[in-house]
């Protein structure tokens, strides 16, 4: 029955403008009327139904499969909406409090990674048709969170500067062995080796990523310097001067954190430097949406900071420094999200409409967790030994201009095509 989601509603939504059309045809409105309104239709009382007990899953099944239409505004419109009035658990309603408590407490089960397992999950996501990511990515296809030097920086500019500024903190010099924990399509360790000279190593469990990496370092002539491995980094057994890792850590699970960084303490030289770039939950420890965890990321978790610092300190590493990168992914994704868009059409000929739909509600509920739920990014720089370093963060954006510098002598650091 619809009831138990107009009850819902009323009790979530404080602000802004809803408007729905229940499966009965009656139209409702919620909140104090103030914005534009964004309008939906539910079409079916057992979508209303599930929608009204577990939101979490049913709210992007039902967009999905069509029982929930947008007919005014976007989904994004409607997630943010959602958001900015819920953007915390509190706020739930209490049958959706309930079922997002029992997914904290069963977290540990749905995040055991095992070697095997976690090859399986990395397949689901990564490696979907290479097409696809062409669509929506910028030409490096760097696929994690931008670093926006100034709002009206580009997409390809943005995802540029992370790697500079990744490489800055790494504090790289020519002929370092440098390990990349999650190498995806290889962009990283290409510029390392390209930028600071590096004699790089990534590891990754996708196939497609594995080959394609690969190829491009032999299209640019280093594939001598940068090697793309097909593996677990559990499974290295050999010394790094640099580890970094980017956008992997989601994928690690809570139950293996400690595993993680008894490896990077064994792989990395007494005098190295590691940097650990991750999304963070910056209100605490907490579960994996129901939905992404279903059909986008299974095996994934965004761990809160207090969930890693803790790991890191009883491996006997010393964090010499933490950066929180605010918005920073909310941008990447609006633009992912308008890139997305342009090419639908593409994308519905490499799979079909509920695809197109379930990757429509990914980055719109992506980003308006960034921007109205407490996702953040931080990277966490750790060491070994704490002399390693300089005492003030000053020579962090001297190595990046001494990159720009370079970038402009040799103008193929920036994002070259992973065709």
């Amino acid at each position: 029955m619809y009831a138990l989601l107009d009850r819902a509603f009323r009790i979530v939504m404080k602000k802004g403008n809803l408007r729905v059309t229940a499966p009965s045809g009656r139209l409702y409105s919620y909140g104090d009327a103030a914005g534009n309104p964004v309008a939906i239709r539910i079409s079916s009382e057992t979508a209303a139904r599930r929608i009204a007990v577990d939101p979490d899953l049913a709210l992007g099944e039902a967009y999905m499969d069509g029982t929930l239409t947008i007919e005014s505004g976007g989904v994004y419109d409607l997630l943010a909406l959602l958001l900015q009035n819920a953007g915390r658990v509190e706020d739930y309603p209490r049958i959706a409090r309930w079922m997002y408590a029992l997914r904290v407490a069963a977290k540990r089960l749905h995040q055991h990674n095992t070697v095997g397992k976690a090859k399986a999950n990395v397949a689901h996501h990564y490696d979907l048709n290479g097409a696809l990511y062409d669509l929506f990515l910028d030409r490096d296809r760097q696929y994690s969170c931008a670093y926006f030097e100034s709002p009206e920086s580009s997409l390809e500019e943005a995802q540029l500067a992370k790697k500079r500024h990744l490489a800055a903190k790494l504090g790289i010099k020519p002929g370092m062995k440098v390990l990349d924990i999650g190498s995806g399509w290889g962009g990283l360790g290409l510029y390392l080796a390209e930028a600071c000279g590096a004699e790089v190593t990534g590891v990754t469990l996708s196939e497609e990523q594995h080959k394609l990496s690969n190829e491009r370092a032999g299209q640019r002539g280093i594939a001598d310097r940068v090697r793309f491995r097909l593996l677990d980094y559990r499974n290295l057994n050999e010394r790094f001067d640099r580890i970094v890792s980017v956008g992997m850590f989601e994928h690690v699970g809570v139950g293996h954190y400690k595993e993680f960084f008894a490896k990077c303490r064994a792989l990395l030289a007494d005098d190295g430097i590691a940097v650990l770039h991750s999304i963070n939950r910056s209100d605490g420890p907490g579960a994996t949406s129901a939905w992404i965890k279903k059909y986008v990321f299974p095996g994934g978790y965004i761990p809160a900071l207090s969930e890693v610092l803790p790991h890191l300190e009883r491996q006997g590493l010393y964090v010499t420094d933490i950066e929180i990168l605010r918005l920073h992914y909310a941008h990447t994704l609006r633009e992912w999200a308008r890139r997305f868009a342009d090419h639908r059409e593409r994308a519905r000929e490499l799979y079909d409409e509920r695809f197109c739909r379930m990757w429509e509600f990914y980055l719109a509920a992506s980003e308006a967790a960034f921007r109205f739920a407490g996702m953040n990014n931080f990277q966490i720089q750790f060491t070994k030994n704490q002399h390693v370093l300089p005492m003030t963060r000053g020579y962090i954006a001297e190595q990046e201009n001494g990159l720009r510098a370079e970038e402009q002598k040799r103008p193929r650091f920036k994002s070259i095509s992973a065709e």
